[in-house]
């Protein structure tokens, strides 16, 4: 009995003896842990939002820009991150975060050996990829103003410069340590740092490119380019919100300590007031302006908020916040119009206003409303001309190192895009796809051979010369009886390809017609189409996309039409088009009533009251 019971205490003491050493064992591992979970977890979820703001970037982008490019679009803003991830681990975070050399550059740190996060709450690898995000959202920035003209190879090796050397480098003087750092001045989570630099990137890229092919009339009107889908740009502008708060809220790197999770909830309040404020300005201000609210401007008036808001987030109270997002939703609608208007740099999403523009006012306001150290709370100026110091001198650096940047590049590879892979959509001319939205459109597939077309009699592909054999077409108006007003009136049908639209549009303006109505359509002759290639299979041959252009005709002969047709687009190439001519009874305009030949007539616009 005494042994079993010794047995019992024996087994009992060890069992003890372990449980303790287990917890001294625990006790001395959390003594010894170095980082803080929450603050790890916080900077990786920073780090994830801000990552996420790329497909907002990329929806918004795509929306308001043309379909025939929205797959480059997309195209651009993955190699944007992709590119950036690299080349920012390998050089740029070095020369951003490396031991500070005269405060202008981090010193090369390669591979980032050297880095650590010293006492900080988070692992190193953590922050790394944190600020590997904010580079990419800067260089991404660029692609929106340059859309529907630029040469891939071109963005990539521009987007590679600004996360290699442009970015890390102004950063530096920002957040690395540098002399703007030295002096003062105040950028909590970007609106120069990463905003600015890359809506002044945007702004020298889009100047040295160049308009859009249609954006601008000889004698100076601008025409409007309307992106195919709002919808997916508010979608992206709704991401984009969403996402800000990772790039705003985590930029405190700590959720250790009640006065951090009071700075962290008052980063976020003011995050969300500024671009609020910001939406209903604009959306009053383009009512008043145009008499209707604009939904594209509306849209840029939420971005305009989030980044006018994102310098001094921290350190502006609510009110403050409000006043940033009203006047830079006046801002943008401006700005736009100024560089639409004005300047005359094409830039198809705004990114130059909304980022630029709106980035420099917003840090300069920080220098204003900072409710420490701001000039109108203090009477000071010290800090405000330090706020100015810094967007000039940064906005200078920029300028001038893209200037070189893309003109190396166009000299190297070319910036610009030919005029007729323009007209026909990079998504082709640069991806080989027919469209991003192949599904959506009427392209069924097209069976048959993939034998050569039969050659045309009397004809040979490629030739330069017009053939002698001309259209069969008769002049209509001689061959049918009056209508009982006595006037004739023939439908031409033009179909072409898509890149001759333009030429053949200008050559009916010059013979005096004043109406056509043009139209997408799909459609093969005997070229059979093309074939396409996807994940290095071929894809069934498709019908290859046209335009119909159909014009009603009666004081301009028919002849007349066809003969500066036939000038306007014949290359002697399969593709060049056929002219279809038929009668027409009569044309009723809706509007007045007016029936035959005066319904064909001219008048001015009545204004609508």
């Amino acid at each position: 009995m005494m042994c079993r019971i010794c047995k019992k205490l024996l087994l009992l003491t060890l069992w003890l003896t372990g449980y303790a050493s287990q917890a001294v064992a625990a006790d001395a591992a959390s003594a010894a842990q170095k980082f803080s979970s929450v603050d790890t977890l916080w900077v990786l979820l920073g780090a994830a939002l801000v990552i996420f703001m790329q497909p907002g970037f990329a929806m918004c982008e795509t929306g308001l820009t043309r379909a025939k490019n929205a797959g480059n679009i997309v195209m651009k803003n993955v190699m944007d991150f992709a590119i950036g991830t690299p080349v920012f681990w390998i050089v740029g975070f070095g020369l951003m975060f490396g031991t500070d050399i005269h405060g202008l550059i981090g010193m090369p740190d390669f591979f980032v050996r050297s880095w650590t996060s010293g006492d900080a709450g988070y692992p190193t690898m953590a922050y790394i990829i944190f600020q590997t995000a904010f580079c990419a959202t800067a260089a991404t920035i660029v692609s929106g103003s340059m859309a529907e003209r630029t040469k891939f190879s071109a963005y990539c090796l521009y987007s590679l410069a600004i996360s290699l050397l442009v970015y890390p480098i102004s950063g530096h003087w920002i957040w690395g340590g540098g002399w703007l750092a030295a002096a003062g001045f105040h950028d909590f989570a970007g609106s120069t740092a990463v905003h600015m630099v890359g809506g002044i990137c945007a702004a020298v890229g889009a100047k040295i490119l160049g308009p859009r092919i249609g954006k601008y009339n000889e004698d100076g009107s601008v025409n409007a380019i309307p992106g195919h889908s709002l919808t997916l740009a508010c979608l992206g502008v709704f991401i984009l919100w969403f996402a800000w708060f990772g790039f705003n809220g985590c930029s405190t790197v700590s959720m250790t300590g009640d006065d951090t999770l009071e700075a962290a909830s008052h980063i976020f309040m003011t995050t969300n007031m500024a671009p609020a404020v910001a939406a209903c300005t604009v959306m009053c201000f383009t009512w008043l302006r145009y008499g209707k609210p604009d939904v594209s401007m509306t849209l840029n008036g939420c971005l305009a908020g989030l980044v006018a808001i994102t310098a001094g987030c921290d350190v502006v109270t609510v009110a403050g916040a409000l006043a940033i997002g009203f006047f830079s939703g006046i801002l943008v609608v401006l700005s736009v119009e100024f560089f639409d208007q004005k300047a005359r740099i094409d830039d198809p999403v705004g990114a130059i206003s909304v980022h630029g523009v709106c980035g420099a006012f917003g840090t300069l306001m920080t220098g204003l409303l900072a409710e420490k150290d701001g000039l109108l709370y203090t009477g000071d100026p010290h800090f405000f001309l330090v706020q100015v110091e810094g967007v000039v001198a940064v906005a200078l650096y920029v300028t001038v190192v893209m200037f070189v940047i893309f003109h190396l590049i166009d000299h190297l590879v070319g910036l610009r895009v030919t005029p007729t892979e323009e007209i026909n959509g990079l998504d082709f001319a640069e991806h080989g796809l027919p469209s991003a939205y192949a599904d959506f459109m009427f392209v069924p597939e097209v069976p048959g051979s993939t034998s050569a077309p039969a050659p045309v009699p009397g004809s040979s592909k490629g030739s330069s010369a017009v053939p002698h054999a001309t259209t069969q077409a008769t002049e209509v108006q001689a061959a049918r009886p009056a209508t009982p007003d006595g006037h004739h009136y023939s439908l031409v049908t033009i179909i072409t390809s898509r890149d001759r639209f333009q030429a053949l549009k200008t050559a009916m303006e010059e013979i005096g017609i004043t109406g056509l109505t043009a139209t997408e359509v799909n459609g093969f002759g005997i070229q059979r189409g093309y074939r396409e290639m996807y994940r290095g299979a071929s894809v069934p041959a498709r019908l290859l996309p046209k335009v119909q252009v159909d014009i009603v005709v009666s004081a301009v002969p028919v002849r007349t039409v066809i003969d500066a047709a036939k000038k306007a687009l014949y290359t002697g190439r399969y593709g060049d088009g056929k002219i279809f001519v038929s009668t027409v009874d009569n044309i009723v305009k809706i509007r007045t009533g007016e029936e035959g030949f005066a319904a064909l007539q001219d008048y001015p616009m009545e204004e609508e009251h």
